[in-house]
């Protein structure tokens, strides 16, 4: 959530930005809400202030009158008391209006676009920052795309999650049950020797956390609701494992906080459907290891880099071809200031596949999560949160299988061998 005292000081440049995202006049007007929410806001304050003081100096006034036996006179300030005890209650009620009004309008203004972010609208507007290899792997005609695969050597079967479930929720089994659990023991290994602290967090979060992170209520319709309970099922581990430091103040040397946590994510991805979430491509239930970072503004941007590294590095050791994409404005989160995605490219299926995305979101969340710290001056500011997928399973499974199969059947990558227990898949 963007810091009210930001906009009315750089109202101008944050509208520039936001253009970015494609937002137009009618919805740059929400700025100039806000600052009008905020001004009526702070007018009221005074107003109630001014009469709390009022209050005060006459209820030291009547003790003194009744002492001076001037009944009449405290009489008169006794009514006064109350006269004043109406004005700041109704003052109070129309402060608390306000300042959710103030809040209401804040929640729908998203993170400013970090001056390097392309304009755009689209996914086609995106910029390639990077390919690794610049060769990618051909395939012979008879090459089958991971469902098949999945089939032919029964390691997945999306058929039965229907079943069990609906549609969306793969049923992983024999050598493909192990090699989801490798996976993820690799990366949450990696990470370890990385310096991030390991969390087992919940499932189901409150929704101020969910709010905290920006996902209330921005994706609300994606996200599933235990209505008896009040709860959400996680979309990804980011919400619980940022939500630690929840009302936090830390410490300027405790920086970086480097937080790493296994969960499975829960996504409707209302509206869906096609080729493109055939098999493992878009599913509802999935497993991904995240990264969390908590930052000192001045360096969050050297991390952002640091934490891209870290999942290429992921990439490279399971010998996938990949690339990093810098997201234009209109393909950001809410939340963030500046993303890099992480695709690998599907040889099967001859496309780009989203593993990873690598977010900045400066202080937009840890104003939200009132998380700050105090600086060598002794200043309370907000720090920086920094989040990355490292990685999502369900792609990455897809483009193994894909990539490394052969007539005798689909090889693991060195890396994985000591995790999986097997050299191939056949």
């Amino acid at each position: 959530m963007l810091e009210v005292s930001r906009i009315r000081a750089q109202k101008e440049e944050i509208k520039a930005a936001l253009t970015k995202r494609g937002w137009t006049n009618d919805r740059l007007e929400l700025l100039d809400r806000a600052i009008e929410a905020d001004d009526k806001r702070k007018a009221l304050q005074t107003e109630n202030d001014g009469y709390l003081s009022q209050r005060n100096k006459l209820s030291k006034e009547i003790g003194n009158l009744f002492k001076q036996g001037k009944q009449e006179e405290a009489n008169a300030a006794k009514a006064q008391v109350e006269e004043m005890k109406t004005k700041i209650a109704a003052t109070e009620s129309q402060l608390a209006s306000c300042t959710t009004d103030l809040e209401t309008v804040l929640l729908d203004i998203p993170n400013i676009p970090h001056s390097s972010v392309p304009a755009g609208v689209t996914e086609d507007d995106n910029e390639v920052a990077k390919d690794w290899p610049q060769d990618l792997p051909i395939l012979g005609d008879e090459a089958l795309p991971h469902w098949d695969l999945a089939t032919k050597y029964n390691i997945l079967d999306m058929k039965l999650g229907v079943k069990l479930t609906g549609a969306g929720f793969p049923v992983f089994r024999g050598k493909g049950s192990r090699l989801q659990r490798a996976l993820i023991n690799f990366f949450l290994d990696e990470a370890s020797k990385a310096g991030y602290e390991e969390i087992v967090p919940p499932l189901l979060v409150n929704a101020d956390s969910a709010r905290a992170t920006g996902q209330l209520p921005d994706k609300e319709g994606q996200m599933y609701y235990v209505e008896k309970d009040d709860l959400y099922l996680i979309p990804t581990a980011e919400v619980p494992v940022t939500n630690i430091y929840r009302g936090n103040i830390v410490k300027e040397q405790d920086f970086p906080i480097k937080l790493t946590g296994y969960t499975q994510c829960f996504r409707r991805e209302a509206g869906s459907y096609g080729a493109d979430v055939k098999g493992l491509n878009r599913v509802h239930q999935f497993d991904k290891v995240e990264i969390v970072q908590f930052q000192h503004p001045d360096k969050s941007y050297e991390t952002l880099d640091q934490m891209v590294k870290h999942v290429e590095g992921l990439l490279q050791k399971l010998e996938l071809p990949y690339r990093i994409l810098r997201l234009c404005g209109g393909d950001l989160s809410f939340a963030s200031a500046l993303t890099y995605d992480l695709e690998v490219y599907s040889a099967a299926q001859k496309r780009w596949l989203e593993v990873s995305s690598v977010s900045n979101f400066e202080t937009f969340q840890s104003n939200r999560l009132k998380l700050r710290f105090t600086d060598s001056d002794g200043k309370k500011r907000l720090a920086h949160t920094l989040n990355g997928s490292a990685l999502a399973l369900a792609r990455i499974i897809a483009a193994l299988l894909e990539n490394n199969q052969t007539k005798d059947g689909i090889v693991i990558p060195e890396a994985l061998r000591s995790y999986t227990g097997f050299d191939i898949i056949d």
